[in-house]
């Protein structure tokens, strides 16, 4: 074995030995064991790679889940971040947003909160190709991150919190609903007028 193989061997177990993985790697803790995982688009790349990291990591995603996860709504918009001086090519903002909600039981919605990812690229007019892959390439560096941070977002919550969240989420409802009927009481006890007769002329 060469010194520079022995050395590359040297670093790696030292690295390994004091915890250091790289970043997405490595097995992640979750608090939740199952999750029902909902979405406009079912066979959307993002719902296929948050899917595939939760069950790697032991959660166990199917529909009779007592808490879902909702993938509301995902968009990217594009600004023009800056231009160069011939103007032939300028810099483009990419950014995605996606929309979460988790919900429990009756459907009730426990909380709410949104992911935002930002990227830029060079779009030059003399290499379109190049540009339109450099785009593309960007645009699944973004999914990747979307889904990286939910996953970060998600292993924080515990079924502890979500319980809670749920019975609050139900006292809410049930004193919305209890408002709702004291005001149709109210209505109901109150006198109907009789109709206003006008003098016949």
């Amino acid at each position: 074995m060469n010194k520079r193989n022995l050395v590359v061997l040297s670093l790696t177990l030292l690295l390994s030995a004091c915890g250091f993985q790289l970043r997405g790697t490595g097995d992640v803790e979750f608090g939740l064991k199952e999750l029902d995982l909902q979405s406009r688009n079912s066979y959307g790349e993002t719902r296929k790679q948050l899917k595939q990291v939760l069950e790697s990591n032991d959660v166990h995603v199917h529909a009779g889940a007592p808490y879902s996860l909702n993938l509301v709504k995902e968009s990217e918009r594009r600004r023009t971040a800056s231009y160069t001086s011939s103007a032939r090519s300028a810099e483009y903002e990419l950014t995605s947003t996606l929309d979460y909600q988790f919900r429990g039981p009756q459907n009730l919605l426990l909380l709410e909160d949104s992911i935002e990812v930002q990227k830029v690229y060079v779009h030059d007019s003399n290499n379109l190709i190049g540009s339109d892959q450099e785009a593309a390439q960007l645009r699944q560096e973004i999914r990747r991150e979307l889904v990286q941070q939910l996953v970060l977002r998600i292993q924080r919550i515990t079924p502890a919190q979500l319980d809670a969240l749920q019975q609050a989420a139900e006292a809410k409802a049930r004193a919305e609903a209890e408002a709702l009927e004291a005001a149709r009481r109210a209505q109901d006890a109150q006198p109907q007028q009789s109709p206003i007769e006008l003098p016949m002329q």
